[in-house]
């Protein structure tokens, strides 16, 4: 793989991890400091959320290998099913199995990943107190 190609499926990898954030309103103090300086404060505000314990993605890997396995059982049974129909169940079951799975490992590794609540409360917080006002959260 080449330098360019790597550069490449970092930043899509980065674009696909990414969350959720605050937007904000252009009051007076936005518009005094810039958009750069409000990004270096709305980074600040969710590495302080973090430290303070309110986390920016809820879940956990326990999630994710749920979400899997289901896909497997889910891909399973319908695998078994379609493999019936042309007389070999057994093999329709692993291969739907499989595919059940991948599809949901990927639609789990894709997927936007939640704010907790408790994070974006947080962070709010932390901005107004700097003199931004939060107007939700894309």
């Amino acid at each position: 793989m080449n330098l360019r190609s790597a550069a490449i499926f970092t930043a899509l990898l980065g674009f696909a991890c990414a969350g959720p954030g605050p937007v904000l309103y252009p009051n007076a103090h936005f518009d005094q400091v810039g958009k750069k300086a409000a990004d270096v404060d709305v980074e600040e505000c969710r590495q302080l959320a973090d430290a303070a314990g309110a986390h920016r993605d809820p879940g956990t890997a326990s999630d994710m290998a749920k979400r899997t396995a289901g896909g497997a059982a889910v891909g399973a049974v319908s695998g078994a099913v379609g493999g019936a129909i042309v007389g070999s169940a057994g093999s329709g079951s692993a291969i739907g199995a499989a595919s059940g799975a991948t599809a949901a490992l990927l639609g789990s590794l894709f997927a936007p990943k939640p704010v907790g609540q408790a994070h974006m409360t947080f962070v709010n917080r932390c901005l107004a107190e700097r003199g931004y006002e939060s107007i939700g959260w894309e």
